[in-house]
């Protein structure tokens, strides 16, 4: 992983959970988020994520 998942939560302030991939992607880009992130944020899997924890530990992994 080349991003601190501490660090892509700020691009995705603004999140309404429970909320999926492509709905945090939007967010993050929307937020100003450079391509390092939004390419962490596409590998992620399709699911539903409950929160910002749930995103950050999916992005430690």
């Amino acid at each position: 992983m080349s991003v601190n998942p501490i660090q892509v939560q700020k691009y995705l302030q603004g999140v309404n959970y429970p909320a999926g991939r492509d709905d945090l992607v939007r967010a993050a880009r929307a937020n100003g988020a450079d391509d390092a992130v939004l390419d962490e944020l596409k590998k992620i899997p399709d699911r539903t994520y409950n929160g910002p924890n749930a995103v950050s530990h999916e992005l430690s992994q």
